[in-house]
């Protein structure tokens, strides 16, 4: 049996949320977040997370899955979300994968090759030994030159300050024996259809302005804080946008209002290399569904096309 999965992709604050509500509904879908910072319990207002009481009753998945100290890699993902994909066909359920961290996204419609299960003992042993060594002084630039020495392909592609996918080049190059760029691609077992949202880059970036001041509204400054407070344990969710940008703030090096100014520019910095990726990383069907709202009639219609037949 074909597996089938649909996709739903683009910048923040474009509107992937709402739509998904709407195909999910009506296909008897389920939510899939593709995104790498709702794992995280607690941070729910800067991840734009959807909260149970939003949901309308539909089924939303890898969202709330970690404590902001548990590391959680793409490797994970593409597994969980692999299973989740052959649960719901089993049960012809659409599995809806929504989200905006764009290489999570490419490494599942990919099956891109990230090492051993993350189950397994010696991969465990393996990532937690390369994230010490990340961790020591210089630690990122001996990674890289390592890297560098064992496959210049991939260091030219992979900066130092990259953690995840440095880490995550050496762990498979030293695992397998064979470099990280020439690594053979698997073909996925399932059928994707990837539909991106996207709008002028004007109202985009004005959306994100308005997004960031009702974040800030509803109490950001306060999730922020908590996330602050256990900054020593949670070195990856403290790289979200909507959180570092505080703690210059709460070590009276910055203003509010220089916080708020700085949330508002990585988020469209952000939303700028998110089109950028998907466009050059991914076949997508693009929809403007702000200003051209007649297109969503045509999606429907490729939703309904891919998924019945």
């Amino acid at each position: 049996m074909t597996l089938k999965a649909v996709v739903l992709l683009g910048p923040t604050a474009v509107g992937k949320t709402a739509l998904s509500l709407r195909l999910a509904q009506y296909f008897g879908g389920t939510v899939i977040s593709g995104d790498s910072m709702q794992i995280y319990r607690h941070l729910n207002i800067g991840t734009a997370k959807i909260l149970p009481q939003q949901q309308q009753g539909i089924p939303h998945r890898l969202i709330d899955i970690c404590d902001v100290d548990q590391p959680y890699t793409v490797r994970d993902f593409q597994i969980a979300a692999q299973q989740l994909i052959e649960q719901l066909n089993a049960r012809q359920q659409l599995p809806l994968i929504v989200g905006g961290t764009g290489f999570y996204l490419k490494a599942l419609i990919d099956n891109l090759p990230l090492g051993d299960d993350p189950q397994q003992k010696n991969a465990g042993s393996l990532r937690t030994q390369l994230r010490k060594q990340y961790q020591q002084p210089q630690g990122p630039q001996r990674l890289w030159h390592q890297l560098a020495q064992l496959d210049a392909v991939a260091a030219a592609k992979i900066p130092p300050t990259n953690q995840r996918r440095l880490l995550r080049a050496l762990e498979v190059i030293l695992s397998s024996g064979h470099k990280f760029s020439e690594q053979p691609q698997s073909p996925s077992s399932t059928r994707f259809l990837v539909l991106g949202l996207t709008t002028p880059r004007s109202l985009l970036y004005q959306r994100i302005n308005q997004r960031v001041d009702q974040m800030v509204q509803a109490g950001l400054l306060q999730e922020a804080q908590w996330l602050y407070e256990r900054r020593a344990q949670a070195p990856q969710a403290c790289q979200a946008i909507g959180y570092k940008e505080w703690f210059p703030y709460f070590e009276h090096q910055s203003s509010q209002a220089q916080a708020v100014a700085l949330i508002k520019r990585n988020s469209r910095r952000f939303a700028k290399r998110q089109l950028t990726y998907f466009r050059h990383q991914l076949t997508v069907h693009w929809y403007d569904l702000l200003t051209q709202p007649q297109q969503e009639q045509r999606l429907w219609a490729v939703v309904e096309k891919f998924w019945r037949h």
